[in-house]
């Protein structure tokens, strides 16, 4: 089963997490079924970007994004080549290190 970690996050996990996950699951999901609260103001569904993260390491073992994805990402706060909406980026057979980034971009964040 491919792991999962997770970098520090300042509010997120301090510490960083790691752990594993099925193959086929979203990171979205992962981490939310491993207790990292990240954030997807619309339910998963691919119209906002508050679930964006970096992948640092796993990158290319994954399936490419689609154009819906990539034209929400050109709108994420701190895209990098690497950058993807947790909530479309499915695990597939290899481990993967992800950055969730310091902001996103939430015009109706509950978190204050």
């Amino acid at each position: 089963m491919p792991k999962i970690v997770i970098l520090p996050h300042e509010e997120l996990c301090p510490e960083g997490v790691a752990f594993e996950a099925e193959a086929g699951v979203t990171v979205c999901d992962a981490a939310l079924a491993n207790g990292v609260d990240i954030e997807h103001a619309c339910e998963k569904s691919c119209a906002c970007t508050t679930c964006h993260v970096v992948v640092r390491e796993g990158f290319d073992t994954m399936e490419e994004p689609d154009e819906l994805e990539e034209d929400l990402l050109d709108k994420a706060w701190g895209l990098e080549p690497e950058s993807r909406l947790s909530c479309q980026a499915v695990v597939g057979s290899e481990d993967l290190v992800v950055e969730i980034p310091r902001y996103t971009i939430n015009q109706v964040s509950e978190r204050h």
